[in-house]
């Protein structure tokens, strides 16, 4: 799994039919984009530093350079 920020983080619940949660990657601590992430949650506005699991997927968006794929490494 690699993210830049801007990227938003979806983690889905462990429970069938349980929430969804997702945030934007506002701080990649490693260069090659590995976690851990400070995410901000979209629910609550809060940050906290994640280190995403199985059941964490990043979805990137164009930042203004080369395209890059819509599904996490």
């Amino acid at each position: 799994m690699f993210a830049t920020v801007g990227d938003r983080l979806i983690v889905r619940s462990a429970q069938v039919g349980g929430p969804v949660r997702d945030g934007e990657i506002v701080e990649v601590r490693h260069e090659d984009g590995s976690p851990p992430y400070v995410v901000r949650w979209s629910d609550t506005g809060r940050e906290a530093l994640v280190y995403p699991g199985d059941d964490a997927v990043v979805h990137h968006f164009d930042h203004g350079g080369p395209a890059t794929s819509g599904a996490s490494d």
